[in-house]
Order: structure tokens, then sequence, then C-alpha cells
């Protein structure tokens, strides 16, 4: 397999889940609000269930997503024929192989994980700050931001840097 895995950022506006799923399906960074529609009608998941197993669902696929802070593997990603290439000539879906791994693209998402952690380029959730976009309260953690979502209703958060 030729090819580069290349990491797109999407912005962290407490839709940054669905957008990426939405982008690397459907090159569409913008598709939060169709996505987080799959939750409300899904009658098929237990309130334990976790959104990547409703979307992989939705989108017939897997779905792996690797941890840059533990390199632990739950691949956002794309396989890119050459450096610098259009983003319309990513691969998004990879064979999965009989022994239930995806072959030199996970080589290659690994070295990436692994440059991505070097860097730091993660977010620890349980001590991010955040400031609500609604109401500009400060918190910090996701548990404070959840809390806030649900004695208020508001969801949409961006961190602070």
């Amino acid at each position: 397999m030729e090819g580069i895995i290349v990491r797109r950022v999407i912005p962290s506006d407490n839709s940054c889940l669905f957008n990426a799923v939405g982008y690397v399906m459907d090159h569409d960074k913008n598709k939060a609000p169709e996505l987080r529609q799959l939750l409300s009608y899904s009658v098929f998941y237990s309130e334990g269930a976790i959104e990547l197993a409703i979307l992989a669902d939705y989108y017939g696929c897997e779905i792996a997503a690797y941890d840059i802070q533990t390199t632990r593997c739950n691949l956002y990603g794309q396989m890119s024929p050459f450096e610098g290439a259009p983003e319309e000539f990513h691969q998004n879906i990879f064979a999965v192989g009989k022994d239930r791994t995806l072959g030199p693209a996970e080589e290659l998402a690994l070295n990436l994980l692994k440059e991505q952690q070097r860097r730091r380029s993660y977010t620890y959730t349980a001590k991010f700050t955040l400031h609500c976009g609604v109401c500009q309260i400060g918190v910090v953690g996701q548990k404070e931001a959840v809390e806030h979502a649900q004695a208020t209703g508001h969801v949409n958060f961006q961190e602070y840097r």
C-alpha cells in the first residue's frame, strides 16, 4: 500500500466527533447536526452506548479510534497517495484483514499517532479549561462541562488555550 496517513484538524466546538466522522465518510466538516439526530432516533442502543457505535452502524463500517495521549486504539484519518495531495484524493476506508488489523495502513497510523503524542497534540479532557459559548462561564474538565450542559441546556463550549 502506497501513501501516507494525514491528520486533519476539526474545530473543537463540542461537535468535533460528529464533524470528524462526517468528514471522513462524506467529506463534509459540517455534518454534526445531521449525525447528532441519529442519537435521538436510535432505539437499538442502551443509554451506555457510545456515539461511535451508532455512527459505525449508520455508515455500515468499522471505525478505529486512536487516543493520542495513551496510544490506545479504540482511525480518524485518511490515506493520501502522496504528501500534499488534494483532499479529494484521500482514501477513508481500509480493508480489515483476517487478523483484524489494517495492515500497512495501521502501521502508518501508529507512526502518525506516536509523532502526535511526542508533540503533545491532544487534549487532556479531565483538566482542560473551557468556557460556555452561551453564558461565558468557565468550567474545568469534561465532568464540569457535562454538568453545566445538563443544568442549562448549553452545549457550545470552546477550549481556553
